[in-house]
């Protein structure tokens, strides 16, 4: 059952809930940019490296598999409801590995998005394959798209041509930033406030939602985990709204907000 509103102020609201169940209460086509990071669905049972340390790969009972069919139908679910709070120009990002982002990607040609970029996020700091029977993971798929074929999104591309790693600002050399994003894993220093075991790294969602939005317009993530998306929104001047159903991370994305 959805919940209640959890927090709201100065243009930033999280609810508690299935993003299913609370996408609904979201006005239509009043949404700019949404960045999702749905469960990935590689919770099975294996060991991957953390730290130099041998670790179970799994994230929790929400990323654990539930077969091919189910898996695509709860994509599907998701992004329709993405889809009807979306703005007319507006577009999605969503990220993913080979373990869902094909799923993801048919989804959302069979609900009419029309996928701009395919974007590969290199991980120079990527984890070494224990298993060694595998090239190591270093990349995850970022697939932007926008609302329907006809739609004018939005892309600052001067921006995105001009962007400094370092300074968030000017330093690309004039040229056209490339599909192939080379970021680091989320560092320590993003996790002062507790951790999600798939948070993802403030430059990443910095890049994504200056090269697809405005100041003052309102960024959705449907599943808020720690809070990111929300916190760089805040950051760069837009609004933001948050779901996710556990009360631990919703926390953990005030003590943050409160702090940037």
């Amino acid at each position: 059952m959805a919940k209640s509103l959890y927090f709201k102020e100065n243009g930033f609201r999280l609810y508690q809930g299935n993003c299913l169940k609370v996408l609904p209460r979201i006005k239509e086509k009043s949404v700019d940019l949404i960045f999702a990071d749905p469960p990935y669905f590689l919770s099975n049972g294996g060991i991957t490296c953390k730290a130099g340390k041998m670790v179970s790969v799994n994230k929790g009972k929400w990323d654990k598999s539930n077969g091919f069919d189910k898996d695509y139908k709860f994509n599907l679910a998701w992004l329709s409801a993405c889809k009807k709070v979306l703005k007319d120009d507006g577009s999605i990002w969503i990220s993913g590995t080979h373990h869902n982002i094909y799923k993801i990607g048919f989804a959302l040609e069979k609900l009419d998005f029309e996928i701009l970029n395919e974007i590969s996020w290199f991980k120079p700091n990527a984890p070494p394959n224990l298993s060694c029977r595998y090239f190591a993971h270093s990349h995850e798929t970022l697939l932007w798209a926008k609302k329907s074929k006809g739609s004018k999104h939005k892309f600052n591309y001067e921006l995105m041509k001009n962007w400094d790693v370092e300074k968030d600002k000017i330093n690309n050399h004039g040229k056209q930033m490339r599909s192939v994003w080379s970021i680091s894993l989320t560092p320590p220093s993003e996790k002062l406030e507790g951790g999600h075991p798939t948070q993802k790294p403030v430059e990443l969602l910095k890049r994504i939602i200056v090269s697809s939005s405005n100041e003052g317009d309102t960024i959705l993530d449907p599943f808020n985990g720690s809070g990111t998306t929300g916190i760089v929104s805040k950051l760069l001047g837009r609004k933001y709204i948050g779901i996710d159903k556990d009360k631990e991370f919703l926390d953990m994305t005030l003590k943050r907000w409160e702090k940037s």
